[in-house]
C-alpha cells in the first residue's frame, strides 16, 4: 500500500468476504452527494456479493470519510473507507485501484461511479453481463445530466453532456471512468500508475489509460441499458464553464496524441491535425448549429479545434484546479 493512502474504516468481516465485483468511488467535498450515491449503491439488485471502496481525495476536511465511515463501519454497505492524502483525481482513482487489487484477490471486475452519479439498480448487473456477453477488457456506460433545478438544461444536446455511443456492443475505445467497468486482467498488466498524474488538475488521465489500453490491445464495449445520473450545477450550463470544457477536451485530445506519437515527427503531425481541424472547424460549427438550432452548441468544434491548437504551445487549462469552479 502507498503512503500516501490511509485505509480508515473496513466494514465488519471485510477478510471474509471475496467478491469478484468491486466498486471504486472516488470523493471530494461533496458529502451530501456521496450519501445518495451509496445509496444508489445499497440499493443495487446484483445476485453476488459485492464491496466498495471509497477514496476521498481530502485529507483535511475528509468529510467523504465522515459521512461514508459510519455506514461501512456498521455494516451497511461492504467494504472501506481510504484518504489518497495526494491531491489530484489520477492519485485518488489510483490509491482505489490499487488497494482493490491488494484487499480483494478475488477481484474479476473493478467498477467506478463518481459522487455527483447515482446508479439505477440493474447498473452493476448490465455492466457485468455485458462483459462476459463480449468479452471486453472495459464496458461504459451513459452519463445522464440532471440539471439543477429541474427541467432539461438548453444546453442538454450539447457534446460536453452526451455520450458518445447510444447502442450496445463493441466500440473503439471508451472517453469517461464516470461510468465503467475494469477486467482485473487489464490492472494486472497495464504499466503503474494507472491514470497518470501529468492529468490531475486537466483531466483526461482516463482517457489516456484507454488510448494506452488500447494500444495493449485490450478491447472496449458499451452498455446502454447501465446508465448512472449526474447531478450538474447550475454553473455548468454557464457559457464561460461550456467554453472551458470544450477548449479542455480539445487540448486533451492533442496532448494524447503527442503521447502516442513521441519525437518531432509525431509533433509535427499532430500539429498539422490541429491546424485541420481548425480549418475545418468553421464549416463544422455551421452544420452543428443548424442542426441542433443552438449558435453555443455550434460553437463546440471551434472551441475543440482551438483547444487543439492551444495546448500545441502549452496553454491548457487546468479545470480541476479549483473544484468549486468545476
Amino acid at each position: 500500500m502507498a503512503k500516501s493512502v490511509t485505509i480508515e474504516t473496513r466494514s465488519p468481516g471485510l477478510g471474509a468476504v471475496a467478491p469478484r465485483v468491486v466498486v471504486t468511488l472516488p470523493t471530494f467535498r461533496r458529502p451530501e452527494h456521496l450519501l445518495k450515491t451509496l445509496e444508489s449503491l445499497r440499493a443495487q439488485s446484483f445476485a453476488e456479493p459485492f464491496a466498495v471502496i471509497v477514496m476521498d481525495n481530502d485529507a483535511e476536511r475528509r468529510e467523504g470519510l465522515a459521512v461514508a465511515g459510519p455506514l461501512f463501519a456498521s455494516g451497511a454497505l461492504e467494504g472501506l473507507v481510504l484518504v489518497a492524502h495526494d491531491r489530484g483525481n489520477c492519485f485518488a482513482y489510483n490509491a482505489g485501484f490499487e488497494t482493490a487489487l491488494e484487499t480483494f484477490p478475488s477481484m474479476d471486475f473493478l467498477l467506478v461511479i463518481d459522487d455527483d452519479e447515482c446508479a439505477e439498480p440493474g447498473w452493476i448487473g448490465h455492466l457485468v453481463r455485458t462483459a462476459e456477453m463480449t468479452g471486453a477488457d472495459f464496458v461504459g456506460g451513459p452519463q445522464h445530466p440532471v440539471f439543477e433545478g429541474g427541467g432539461t438544461n438548453a444546453y442538454g444536446r450539447h457534446p460536453v453532456f452526451t455520450p458518445h455511443y447510444d447502442r450496445t456492443g463493441p466500440v473503439p475505445i471508451l472517453y469517461s471512468s464516470g461510468n465503467v467497468l475494469v477486467r482485473r486482467r487489464v490492472l494486472d498488466r497495464m504499466e503503474r500508475p494507472f491514470l497518470d498524474p501529468a492529468f490531475n488538475f486537466i483531466g483526461g488521465g482516463d482517457s489516456d489509460f484507454y488510448a494506452r489500453a488500447r494500444r495493449r490491445g485490450f478491447a472496449f464495449a458499451w452498455c446502454e441499458e447501465a446508465p448512472v445520473f449526474e447531478t450538474t450545477p447550475m454553473r455548468r450550463t454557464e457559457y464561460s464553464w461550456i467554453q472551458a470544457r470544450s477548449l479542455r477536451n480539445g487540448a486533451i485530445s492533442s496532448i494524447i496524441e503527442w503521447r502516442a506519437q513521441p519525437g518531432l515527427s509525431g509533433r509535427a503531425r499532430t500539429l498539422l491535425k490541429s491546424a485541420a481541424l481548425l480549418a475545418a472547424a468553421p464549416f463544422r460549427s455551421i452544420v452543428l448549429g443548424a442542426r441542433t438550432r443552438s449558435a453555443v452548441i455550434g460553437l463546440y468544434p471551434v472551441h475543440v479545434a482551438v483547444g487543439r491548437l492551444m495546448a500545441e504551445f502549452g496553454m491548457v487549462n487546468e479545470q480541476y484546479r479549483r473544484p468549486e469552479q468545476n
